[in-house]
């Protein structure tokens, strides 16, 4: 979700916590006593790319933290929550169930960090699973590195969030997947209107080229559910 408020200025807020991930961040908290958590990014294309991925989760209604825009072009915050819960291993099946709703935003957006390194990209506020940091998303690997022709028009995070062993966390909470639970959540991309990929992607400052490579990942995951429903009809017993 991003919110509408105006961009706000860290620097005249108070500082009152550290960092909880890897890159340089900390707790602020503004005149009003409202809290936000506050990502300084290598640059300003590193925060704009993780803007845009909240807008791209916030058009498909996959429940993040809520962004807010900064005066600072190379910072993120998000609103401050304090989570019921924390990680992946800590996810009760019923939950476990609720995230693998959007695993089909997660593979189109290219998440590697779905999931988190130590699993913690998951929580719960209120019995609604969240996730957590978006810089793991599209054009940038977490850590800040560029991923290059591995974020390209083929969405093989669809196989790769499932089963790569470099990724434990992602595969257990996405590993179990039944190919009825993966149409499903493919569905939830296929329902988008390309214009408005276009025009969310425009409005926040995105390139026409990114906007072409997120409508072919579209049009890839699509041709995966043809594909997919062609190879159950095929094995469906005959009577």
């Amino acid at each position: 979700m991003i919110s509408t408020r105006a961009a706000m200025d860290t620097d005249t807020m108070q500082r009152i916590g550290d960092q909880l991930g890897t890159n340089p961040a900390g707790l602020f908290q503004d005149a009003d006593g409202r809290r936000y958590y506050v990502k300084t990014l290598e640059s300003p294309m590193h925060a704009r790319n993780e803007m845009l991925a909240a807008r791209l989760y916030a058009l498909t209604g996959a429940p993040t933290l809520t962004y807010v825009r900064t005066t600072r072009t190379d910072q993120v915050a998000t609103e401050w929550l304090e989570l019921d819960k924390r990680c992946v291993a800590h996810l009760s099946e019923h939950e476990r169930r609720q995230a693998q709703r959007w695993f089909g935003v997660h593979a189109w957006t290219a998440n590697w960090d779905a999931a988190g390194f130590d699993g913690d990209n998951q929580g719960v506020v209120d019995d609604r699973v969240l996730t957590l940091d978006l810089g793991g998303a599209l054009s940038f690997r977490a850590h800040g590195d560029p991923k290059g022709r591995a974020f390209g028009t083929r969405v093989d995070e669809l196989d790769v969030l499932r089963g790569d062993a470099d990724n434990p966390h992602a595969v257990r909470l996405f590993g179990d997947m039944r190919a009825e639970d993966i149409a499903t959540a493919i569905a939830v991309v296929m329902r988008i209107p390309d214009a408005r990929i276009r025009a969310v992607i425009d409005e926040g400052g995105g390139s026409h080229k990114l906007a072409d490579k997120m409508i072919a990942r579209k049009a890839d995951m699509a041709a995966r559910l043809t594909a997919m429903a062609s190879t159950e009809a095929a094995c469906a017993p005959t009577t």
